[in-house]
């Protein structure tokens, strides 16, 4: 009998920082979907055209540096964490506080998973050309 693989590999794990270097978190390589958020609620939180985020289980990403310097907007069940002091979007609390939606621009490592989709394009910002060929949803899709 062969081993399986996935079992007997260590989990490669993944750095992010904010912009100040403030905070410092550490998630694991097993993110379960990657999408580019076009509502008006991630332009906003980003002050970008769209939110590249990937979803993993909240309990797979772990604060190792700056949790006094976490800040977030919303409650438990889900919210935006923000480092306090340069207001980077780390990640986001979702799917009733069991997911996060890391944001893949606060990757200092690069993640095995893409974005595979466009989402809330019936929302996105009207100066704002896809370019790509990813599909496009409406809404979540």
């Amino acid at each position: 009998m062969s081993a399986d693989v996935s079992e007997t590999s260590p989990v490669r794990m993944l750095t992010g920082e904010c912009l100040c270097g403030d905070v410092r978190y550490r998630v694991e390589d097993r993110f379960l979907y990657a999408l580019n958020c076009h509502c008006s609620q991630c332009r906003k939180a980003t002050g970008s055209a769209f939110k590249p985020f990937a979803g993993i289980e909240r309990d797979k990403l772990n604060v190792v540096k700056g949790q006094e310097a976490l800040s977030m907007f919303g409650d438990e069940q889900g919210h935006d964490t923000h480092c306090r002091r340069c207001g980077s979007l780390l990640y986001s609390v979702v799917r009733d506080g069991q997911y996060v939606h890391v944001t893949l621009g606060t990757l200092v490592d690069e993640p095995s998973i893409r974005p595979t989709a466009h989402i809330y394009v019936g929302s996105k910002a009207a100066w704002y050309t896809i370019t790509d060929d990813l599909p496009q949803h409406q809404e979540l899709g």
